[in-house]
């Protein structure tokens, strides 16, 4: 089983992070951590390099900071992000959230980021992280003319059905979060994605299965869980496919 986006990098960790770690041993063969910020991209580093050979990078800059985030800043985290991109097993988070965004002009520094995004995972040949929240049409749409981008993964995907079957007919990847726990809408999107284009992850701290509870990597079996029962398949096949699927897709 693997978590393939987390952020135990997080400040929400600071106090039990190696509790975190190990109970998320335990339970998984790996987890991706999602680097968001300049500082986020380093501290996933370093967690790298302390949990060798369990937690993997993806090196990026999430869409809602990018509307924010002061230019120099955005260079320094490019700049680095090429520095170290032979520890990176991925290209992300990055992409279009206009959920909370209405500005034009904040929209538009999203889309011009992820474009660079877009050009490094080509570049690199790495996969590409995409975090689209009402604005996957508008993702997908942009991700489709770079069609040399193998690997494309829409993460914690909220998106409708339709959407969903576009994505898939481009032979991308949908993961599913911790929030198909108790979402119908989202273990509607269980039933119908297939297994060979699905991954697991929780976004942990986000969306925790149990109420009151911060979100962990470890339980991310709880999302297998309810996949599996939706799709009226056992447990160990869903948890054996979406590995299969996250090995192949981030070569680990």
């Amino acid at each position: 089983m693997i978590d393939t986006h987390c952020h135990v990098d997080f400040k929400e960790y600071n106090k039990n992070r190696n509790e975190v770690m190990g109970r998320a041993k335990d339970k998984l063969n790996a987890i991706i951590n999602s680097g968001a910020s300049l500082g986020g991209n380093r501290r996933t580093l370093n967690l790298q390099e302390e949990y060798n050979g369990f937690l993997y990078s993806t090196l990026g800059f999430h869409p809602s900071n990018a509307s924010k985030a002061d230019s120099s800043i955005i260079k320094q985290a490019l700049d680095e992000i090429n520095n170290n991109i032979d520890l990176a097993v991925g290209i992300g988070e990055t992409g279009l959230d206009f959920h909370e965004i209405t500005n034009t002009n904040a929209r538009k520094r999203q889309v011009n980021l992820f474009k660079i995004f877009m050009e490094l995972s080509k570049e690199y040949e790495l996969p590409l992280i995409i975090h689209a929240r009402d604005a996957e049409e508008k993702a997908l749409a942009m991700v489709k003319k770079e069609s040399s981008i193998d690997n494309v993964v829409f993460h914690c995907f909220g998106g409708d059905i339709k959407t969903a079957q576009l994505i898939i007919e481009e032979g991308y990847y949908i993961s599913l979060s911790t929030i198909v726990c108790f979402s119908e809408h989202h273990q509607k999107l269980a039933e119908e994605i297939p297994i060979t284009n699905l991954l697991t992850e929780t976004d942990s701290p986000y969306l925790s299965p149990f109420k009151g509870v911060r979100n962990e990597p470890a339980f991310v079996e709880e999302a297998v869980k309810v996949i599996a029962d939706k799709k009226s398949i056992h447990i160990s096949e869903v948890d054996r496919k979406t590995e299969k699927n996250a090995k192949k897709i981030f070569k680990i």
